[in-house]
């Protein structure tokens, strides 16, 4: 299945059926009056978030989502039946936000305009939520309605009112227990086909992951979601290499993962980068609980592993560095053991409720 996160669509609630002008015809019944019903509502237009969709690749084909029209009234007093709701269904994770417009006079040199800042509209985070983002119009009047006093038989009716129309866009964040960073060709492939069943691509390249991966990590009788995101280089939180769409997939976790090349030039450098761009990107990514791994120990020698380990931790600032190969599995059980009390540890600021007892920690799986 292809990975899509992010895709614009046009959506359009049902209009509100017409209401009817009738009279009421019986047989000794001189004087029967207006007996038109009122139109129905149009259908409303709802996101619902489900289980077992982790892409927007489906809105890539299909872009104009039209709810249905409410059904006219008829006479003998008979009301219409409302449209037919649209229910559009999106993976968990997924953000509602609205299309920017250019603002008027902010154009520069070249003609491109200022655009408005995307409002946040929705955003599902469990199975089951559901938005009713666009309501249906409501139906028109029949002429029973318009009946008074002084018109008995009145032959105006409404035509039924419109329903909203906009366009919008999907943003996908992955839901994920941990999350895996680094700099291109860190290795971050290779660790998550080892500690998953994951077949992502692997190559001795530079972004041979183009795209976020999930897998489930089973270790000691406990699971756990990893996202694997495509390398970051400098500059990825204002948006180089697209690096501000991949970080925004790890926002949600609850702990980070950072993987270094030990054999790269400068694996100090990779780790100041990294650092750097997670807090550039906000959203208390920074903050979150974080375990550096040195990897690709079965390219180097032990001695050579832990000096540049010790430089790691007195020039980086790195207190706990686990020393893996990702390739060969060394190390990882370790590795993992750490991870695990971490997943226990409460999202953020939480206190215990009035019995001493505290939230359990919300996980995907």
């Amino acid at each position: 299945m292809h990975f899509l996160d992010q895709a614009k669509i046009y959506i359009k609630s049902g209009w509100g059926g017409p209401g009817a002008v009738s009279f009421r015809r019986e047989k000794y019944v001189e004087y029967g009056g207006p007996d038109g019903g009122n139109g129905g509502k149009g259908g409303d237009i709802i996101f619902e978030a489900v289980a077992g969709l982790n892409t927007l690749i489906d809105f890539r084909y299909t872009q104009h989502f039209k709810a249905q029209r409410g059904l006219p009234g008829a006479g003998k007093n008979r009301y219409g039946a409302g449209g037919e709701d649209l229910v559009i269904k999106v993976p968990v994770g997924t953000q509602i936000l609205t299309d920017p417009q250019p603002v008027e006079g902010t154009e520069d040199e070249d003609g491109y305009p200022e655009y408005e800042d995307q409002e946040l509209l929705a955003d599902f985070t469990e199975v089951g939520q559901r938005v009713v983002l666009l309501r249906g119009g409501d139906g028109g009047r029949g002429n029973l309605s318009y009946k008074t006093s002084t018109n008995r038989a009145p032959r105006q009716h409404g035509t039924g009112w419109p329903g909203q129309e906009m366009w919008v866009w999907l943003r996908l964040k992955l839901l994920a227990d941990v999350g895996l960073v680094g700099m291109p060709n860190a290795g971050k492939s290779t660790f998550i086909n080892q500690v998953t069943n994951t077949k992502a691509k692997v190559g001795a390249y530079a972004f041979t992951t183009t795209k976020p991966q999930l897998g489930v990590v089973l270790h000691r009788d406990r699971e756990f979601v990893l996202a694997d995101i495509p390398g970051l280089i400098e500059g990825a939180a204002e948006g180089a290499g697209i690096g501000d769409r991949f970080l925004g997939h790890i926002e949600r976790c609850r702990v980070l993962l950072h993987l270094i090349d030990a054999t790269g030039d400068d694996p100090i450098e990779q780790c100041r980068i990294v650092q750097d761009e997670l807090a550039a990107y906000g959203e208390g990514l920074d903050e979150k609980p974080q375990i550096v791994a040195l990897n690709k120990g079965d390219l180097l020698g032990p001695e050579l592993m832990e000096d540049i380990a010790a430089q790691l931790r007195e020039e980086a600032g790195v207190d706990d560095l686990f020393i893996i190969s990702g390739a060969t599995g060394e190390g990882v059980p370790a590795l993992l053991d750490a991870v695990l009390p971490l997943l226990d540890q409460p999202a953020g600021e939480s206190e215990a409720d009035d019995e001493g007892e505290e939230d359990a920690p919300w996980s995907p799986i």
